[in-house]
């Protein structure tokens, strides 16, 4: 069974370490090793940040991530949250680690008081969408897009 758990700041280096993981499997180039573990370490202990981790049984070894941040919205008059990145490692998908970091996500944002959650999902990620369409995700209204421009 798929134990989720918030981590703590001793857990850093496992975190940094599965976001290295996800940026290799998307084949991005960057950015740097150091960065993430730099960033991660001053992330986790902000207060609009959480990570939580999953491993495939209680007391094992993380082998799933996701990234929460929580901010203040007007629209809803309290926190959104969004999940900014969700992953598992290769030779443990197919076990559920995926779903429970999601339930575990939306169930972490329902006890902070956030009155919806939404994230970003690449198109063509079939098994991540239908991750996230089970648990409820779906394109709300009109067809939203997501735009970014680098600031670089």
């Amino acid at each position: 069974m798929a134990h989720v758990w918030r981590a703590s700041p001793d857990e850093a280096e496992a975190v940094a370490g599965l976001l290295i993981e996800f940026r290799d499997w998307f084949g991005y180039p960057g950015p740097a090793d150091d960065t993430f573990h730099r960033n991660v370490g001053r992330l986790i202990d902000e207060p609009g940040t959480e990570f939580l981790l999953a491993a495939e049984v209680e007391g094992g070894v993380p082998v799933g991530v996701c990234q929460l941040r929580f901010r203040l919205g007007v629209w809803r008059d309290g926190d959104d949250a969004w999940l900014e990145d969700l992953y598992v490692r290769g030779d443990a998908q197919g076990k559920g680690l995926g779903r429970a970091l999601t339930e575990a996500a939306i169930e972490r944002s329902r006890e902070r008081g956030a009155k919806r959650i939404q994230l970003d999902v690449e198109e063509q990620n079939e098994t991540a969408r239908a991750v996230y369409e089970k648990a409820g995700f779906g394109v709300k209204g009109s067809k939203a897009l997501f735009l970014q421009r680098d600031l670089l």
